[in-house]
């Protein structure tokens, strides 16, 4: 069963420095191509350690099925 919140991200924000995925308890945060970070949201429990984390404040976490289009990837 998936848990009640997940993290997103804001891509346009984000700085790629990887103090999220080292954070994540779940592994479920990765930096992709160096560019941003992106979360598995099957893995992501919404605990909320990589948002504390982040430099750049990209990260928010919120209730999952929040968003109109329920996707579960990152905001953009």
């Amino acid at each position: 069963m998936l848990s009640k919140n997940v993290a997103r991200f804001n891509q346009a924000v984000c700085v790629a420095c990887g103090a999220c995925v080292k954070e994540c308890p779940r592994s479920a945060v990765a930096v992709h191509r160096g560019c941003h970070a992106v979360v598995a949201p099957e893995r992501c429990v919404g605990c909320g350690k990589c948002a504390k984390v982040c430099p750049a404040g990209c990260i928010v976490i919120e209730e999952r099925g929040d968003r109109s289009d329920n996707k579960e990837k990152t905001l953009v």
